[in-house]
């Protein structure tokens, strides 16, 4: 696997129950995956030769993050390196504009978009759509980065004027109306069997994931199967192998569009590792090594998985304590921390609930992944107090 984030961690914890051995490369010795598996490779993702260290030998190569260049990944294939996701995939994952374009010739719902070579197409689209809309960057940017909103003209000209003279490609979309966002995960194998969990609801401050409701509540099941039936066809077209995740945004008429594809285990898939059948890290490894994939239906009626972020102040309180009396006070909670040095707005971990109470699993969840962050209970509760 290359890269070695947290995902790359978890998927070496499904590796083993697989008799697997997971090796990853790794920019870092210190980073999540590397503290726990015994192979790895020191190289960086965008030297040849370092990829060619990590795949020797290996029956599949697959990947942590999309940042690997195709160009790369297609001299690999030609030397006969079984890559899963293959690269002609991948790249819709790691381009936006090959992204739109591709879904828009497929008939995939997505909102209106415009490539923008000038800061004159932005404001020619912002007159045609006649309303807010968000500045992209071609490449590169999640959890928030390279995603800018712009309310008026003045607004948009401004920002993709600063992207374009700063030599960064960038596309412009209109700002969707829409309900709340949602999240399709399924996995393809290399044989063509496909499979789907059911539909979350993603719930996101600053651009970032913090919370994920499973299933998403009061979802209308025709949406949800449309919403899954979408993914699922995406994953073949496109020739996705492993995971897939379909970023959606359910609009205030009741419809989809298509925002995002990840081809990789995603943190909309957390709650999967305790409220599932199979987790998406052991799909993603039953998919690229061609195995019959696993049942997605979920174990429990409610999950919820509430991302634990770094505070704007580490707390003075090791986490090994936090971990104590989390577990005192919450012994249900189920915690997945990464091996990360805290930062503010990092994320280190996460936290799933399981039960049959929404609003009393979201409240625990979040109670807990504060305290996790923070070291200070959200409702005032003294875990020293007799």
């Amino acid at each position: 696997m290359i890269g070695g984030g947290q995902l790359a961690r978890m998927t070496h914890q499904a590796a083993i129950a697989l008799g697997q051995t997971l090796r990853v490369q790794v920019a870092e010795t210190d980073e999540p995956a590397a503290q726990v598996s015994p192979d790895i490779v020191l190289g960086s993702h965008t030297d040849l030769d370092d990829l060619r260290r990590a795949a020797e030998g290996a029956t599949v190569l697959t990947f942590d993050h999309e940042h690997v260049p195709t160009a790369l990944l297609e001299k690999l294939v030609a030397e006969g390196v079984n890559v899963a996701p293959p690269p002609q995939a991948l790249v819709h994952a790691q381009d936006k504009l090959v992204m739109r374009r591709r879904l828009e010739a497929m008939g995939a719902p997505i909102p209106r978009y415009a490539a923008v070579e000038s800061v004159d197409d932005v404001e020619e689209f912002v007159r045609r759509v006649d309303g807010p809309v968000v500045i992209k960057t071609v490449r590169g940017g999640y959890d928030g980065k390279g995603v800018m909103m712009a309310d008026d003209l003045a607004q948009a000209r401004e920002i993709a004027g600063r992207y374009l003279a700063d030599g960064v490609a960038v596309l412009v979309e209109e700002r969707v109306a829409m309900r709340r966002e949602l999240a399709a995960l399924v996995a393809r194998s290399p044989f063509g069997q496909g499979a789907a969990w059911p539909v979350v609801e993603t719930v996101q401050r600053d651009g970032i994931c913090v919370l994920v409701l499973a299933p998403a509540p009061e979802l209308p099941d025709e949406l949800g199967s449309a919403a899954q039936e979408l993914a699922l066809r995406l994953a073949s077209e496109l020739g996705v192998i492993g995971v897939l995740a379909v970023e959606l945004f359910e609009t205030v008429e009741g419809g989809l569009l298509v925002n995002e594809l990840a081809m990789r285990p995603h943190n909309s898939g957390h709650w999967t590792m305790d409220g599932a059948v199979t987790s998406q890290f052991e799909q993603h490894l039953r998919a690229v090594l061609d195995y019959p994939l696993g049942d997605t239906g979920a174990i429990t009626p409610v999950t919820v998985m509430a991302n634990v972020l770094g505070a704007p102040q580490t707390p003075a309180m090791s986490m090994d304590e936090r971990v104590h009396h989390l577990f005192a006070r919450l012994p249900d909670a189920k915690i997945h921390l990464y091996g990360k040095a805290e930062r503010p707005g990092r994320k280190i971990g996460h936290v799933n609930m399981t039960g049959s109470d929404l609003d009393f699993l979201r409240e625990r969840a979040e109670r807990a992944a504060h305290w996790l962050s923070h070291a200070v209970w959200t409702d005032g509760w003294d875990e020293h107090a007799t």
